[in-house]
């Protein structure tokens, strides 16, 4: 029998691949990333890898593959997104993080938010020692018995838990230092946040005097409750960096648990969670920037999971995936949403 040949193809193989094309179709509408490599990555500070981890397993629903992710510091990041070297992070805090927009305005952009308006900052300081020398402000610390009461290596200065080199809060909490006129009278630990913590709160448990800054959400938070451990304390006047002056109105905050006082001027203004990503990956990938742009976290669920890490020692690599893929599928209905949005916007 002779066989027939279909545009140089045989007849079956042909008449396969005209019944085959529909299903490529659509696994090519279902899949819009396929064949994309996308370059993501993620903040030092180990509260903002949920989030990552889910944006990373809904960018992985629409086909793109993503090798690995980058743990990189603000510096880095804002840098490398700018020029194209990365192509996105879900951790940028504004406007905490608008002292790096120059290095990525060029070729980068904020595209939607992950949690709006509900990361809040501020110094705490345990109970016990506030209630009894009357701490209720950050410029407290300039009094002598206040200093000796944190003084923990005898050098005549309060020492407070800050921030490491190379995130957005050190430069404010710099500024707020120098701001203050409290240079001479704290001393701020720069070391791995997570271990100076755990050293503050293994102090606290011995009953001594511990004064931090920290951001919500956060572990801390869990493991020292405001109103109970600790309390937030306030500034008598806001002052904040240049480029965030126009938020100075944003820094107080009506009923906050555990303030030393009501409204509670915390000296930050609250943040919004966002996604930062290269322009140029955004315009070849709109299925990518509809995601973004739809996508959220509520801020008690990225706690819930930080309480998880913290105090239940969740916190493997293997945990915060299966702790990203129950979060996706309790949320099934409204991650569908978002994905369907990403795949219309990439057929238009």
């Amino acid at each position: 029998m002779k066989r027939r040949f279909v545009s140089g193809l045989s007849a079956p193989f042909a008449a396969a691949l005209l019944i085959a094309a529909p299903a490529l179709a659509q696994a090519a509408e279902e899949k819009p990333g396929a064949d994309v490599t996308v370059k993501l990555a993620r903040p030092t500070w180990d509260t903002g890898w949920f989030s990552a981890e889910v944006y990373k397993q809904l960018l992985e629903e629409l086909g793109y593959r993503i090798r690995r992710v980058s743990t990189l510091d603000n510096p880095a990041f804002y840098q490398s997104v700018g020029q194209g070297d990365m192509d996105l992070w879900v951790n940028g805090w504004f406007p905490l993080h608008n002292t790096y927009e120059d290095a990525f305005a060029r070729g980068g952009e904020k595209v939607g938010y992950v949690a709006k308006g509900g990361a809040l900052q501020g110094y705490l300081v345990d109970k016990k020692t506030a209630e009894k020398l009357n701490i209720t402000a950050l410029e407290d610390f300039k009094r002598d018995d206040v200093k000796k009461a944190f003084d923990n290596d005898g050098d005549g200065k309060a020492e407070m838990v800050a921030c490491p080199p190379g995130w957005g809060c050190e430069t404010t909490i710099a500024y707020h230092m120098e701001a203050y006129d409290l240079e001479e009278h704290v001393d701020t630990s720069k070391a791995s946040y997570a271990a100076a913590m755990a050293d503050a709160l293994g102090r606290y448990k011995n009953g001594g005097s511990v004064f931090f800054y920290t951001w919500t959400p956060n572990w801390t938070v869990g493991l020292m409750e405001p109103g109970k451990d600790v309390v937030w304390i306030t500034v008598n006047e806001t002052k904040l960096p240049p480029e965030q002056e126009q938020f100075a109105d944003a820094t107080v905050v009506k009923g906050l648990k555990g303030c030393v006082k009501d409204p509670c001027n915390l000296g930050w203004p609250a943040n919004d969670i966002r996604p930062v990503a290269n322009t140029a990956f955004l315009e070849e990938n709109p299925a990518v920037r509809a995601l973004l742009e739809r996508a959220s976290i509520p801020i008690r669920d990225i706690y819930a999971q930080n309480a998880q890490m913290q105090q239940e020692g969740k916190d493997s690599t293997e945990d915060i995936q299966r702790q990203a893929r129950e979060w996706i599928e309790a949320n099934r209905s409204r991650v569908d949403r978002w994905l369907r949005a990403a795949r219309e916007a990439a057929e238009s």
